[in-house]
Protein backbone atom coordinates (compact mmCIF):
# COMPACT_ATOMS: atom_id res chain seq x y z
CA UNK A 1 0.00 0.00 0.00
CA UNK A 2 1.13 3.62 -0.67
CA UNK A 3 2.08 5.48 2.40
CA UNK A 4 0.43 8.74 0.56
CA UNK A 5 -2.69 6.33 0.34
CA UNK A 6 -6.43 6.90 1.31
CA UNK A 7 -6.47 4.07 4.45
CA UNK A 8 -10.40 4.06 4.43
CA UNK A 9 -10.43 3.35 0.75
CA UNK A 10 -9.57 0.38 -1.83
CA UNK A 11 -10.16 -1.81 1.56
CA UNK A 12 -9.40 -5.56 1.17
CA UNK A 13 -12.83 -8.06 1.09
CA UNK A 14 -13.14 -10.07 4.50
CA UNK A 15 -10.81 -12.73 4.26
CA UNK A 16 -10.34 -15.62 6.91
CA UNK A 17 -7.28 -13.66 8.21
CA UNK A 18 -6.74 -9.75 8.65
CA UNK A 19 -5.16 -8.05 6.13
CA UNK A 20 -2.10 -5.95 6.94
CA UNK A 21 -0.29 -3.84 5.14
CA UNK A 22 3.18 -1.97 6.08
CA UNK A 23 2.78 1.81 5.54
CA UNK A 24 6.28 2.83 7.04
CA UNK A 25 9.21 1.28 8.34
CA UNK A 26 12.35 2.55 9.53
CA UNK A 27 15.35 -0.11 9.99
CA UNK A 28 15.25 -0.90 14.00
CA UNK A 29 12.92 2.15 14.95
CA UNK A 30 9.40 1.65 14.12
CA UNK A 31 7.30 0.24 12.01
CA UNK A 32 3.65 1.68 10.73
CA UNK A 33 1.26 -0.73 9.70
CA UNK A 34 -2.65 -0.44 8.76
CA UNK A 35 -4.43 -4.02 9.48
CA UNK A 36 -8.00 -4.82 8.14
CA UNK A 37 -10.55 -7.38 10.32
CA UNK A 38 -13.48 -8.38 9.04
CA UNK A 39 -14.66 -10.59 12.16
CA UNK A 40 -11.40 -11.67 13.68
CA UNK A 41 -10.24 -12.48 16.93
CA UNK A 42 -7.27 -14.06 18.57
CA UNK A 43 -7.72 -17.73 19.13
CA UNK A 44 -9.31 -18.81 22.55
CA UNK A 45 -6.28 -18.79 25.21
CA UNK A 46 -3.77 -16.94 22.81
CA UNK A 47 -2.47 -13.74 24.64
CA UNK A 48 0.15 -11.32 22.18
CA UNK A 49 3.56 -10.95 24.45
CA UNK A 50 5.36 -9.06 22.05
CA UNK A 51 8.89 -7.85 22.26
CA UNK A 52 7.70 -4.09 20.82
CA UNK A 53 5.22 -0.97 22.30
CA UNK A 54 2.46 -1.13 20.01
CA UNK A 55 0.39 2.12 19.80
CA UNK A 56 -3.00 1.54 17.99
CA UNK A 57 -5.44 3.86 16.55
CA UNK A 58 -9.05 2.18 15.39
CA UNK A 59 -10.00 4.35 12.32
CA UNK A 60 -13.14 2.37 11.35
CA UNK A 61 -15.72 -0.77 12.27
CA UNK A 62 -15.36 -1.69 16.28
CA UNK A 63 -13.04 -4.16 18.45
CA UNK A 64 -12.73 -5.58 21.74
CA UNK A 65 -9.56 -5.88 23.43
CA UNK A 66 -8.70 -7.33 26.41
CA UNK A 67 -5.66 -7.07 28.96
CA UNK A 68 -4.84 -9.93 30.72
CA UNK A 69 -4.28 -7.91 33.77
CA UNK A 70 -7.86 -6.22 33.84
CA UNK A 71 -11.30 -8.41 34.36
CA UNK A 72 -13.18 -7.07 31.55
CA UNK A 73 -12.85 -6.31 27.44
CA UNK A 74 -12.04 -2.47 26.31
CA UNK A 75 -14.69 -1.51 23.90
CA UNK A 76 -12.61 0.20 20.44
CA UNK A 77 -14.53 2.82 18.61
CA UNK A 78 -13.29 5.17 15.61
CA UNK A 79 -11.48 7.90 17.17
CA UNK A 80 -10.17 5.78 20.42
CA UNK A 81 -6.47 5.14 20.65
CA UNK A 82 -4.14 2.88 22.89
CA UNK A 83 -1.23 2.17 24.11
CA UNK A 84 0.06 -2.03 24.70
CA UNK A 85 3.57 -1.40 26.46
CA UNK A 86 6.35 -4.03 25.76
CA UNK A 87 5.30 -7.71 27.09
CA UNK A 88 1.53 -6.09 28.07
CA UNK A 89 -0.47 -9.89 27.56
CA UNK A 90 -3.17 -8.23 25.59
CA UNK A 91 -5.81 -10.36 22.73
CA UNK A 92 -8.36 -9.17 20.38
CA UNK A 93 -11.61 -10.46 21.87
CA UNK A 94 -13.69 -9.64 18.54
CA UNK A 95 -13.87 -7.20 15.44
CA UNK A 96 -16.99 -5.82 13.71
CA UNK A 97 -18.11 -8.70 11.20
CA UNK A 98 -20.72 -6.58 9.20
CA UNK A 99 -18.51 -4.05 7.99
CA UNK A 100 -14.36 -3.70 8.24
CA UNK A 101 -12.53 -2.75 11.11
CA UNK A 102 -9.08 -0.61 10.60
CA UNK A 103 -6.43 -0.18 12.42
CA UNK A 104 -3.38 2.25 12.57
CA UNK A 105 -0.88 0.02 14.76
CA UNK A 106 2.61 1.71 15.48
CA UNK A 107 5.57 -0.44 16.95
CA UNK A 108 8.94 0.36 18.16
CA UNK A 109 11.57 -1.68 20.35
CA UNK A 110 10.70 -1.70 24.18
Amino acid sequence: MDADANLLKNLPDALPDEVTDILLRSQGSFRLERIVSHGQASHPDFWYDQEEHEWVLLLEGAAGLRFEDEPTTRELHPGDSLLIPAHRRHRVEWTQKERPTVWLALFWEG
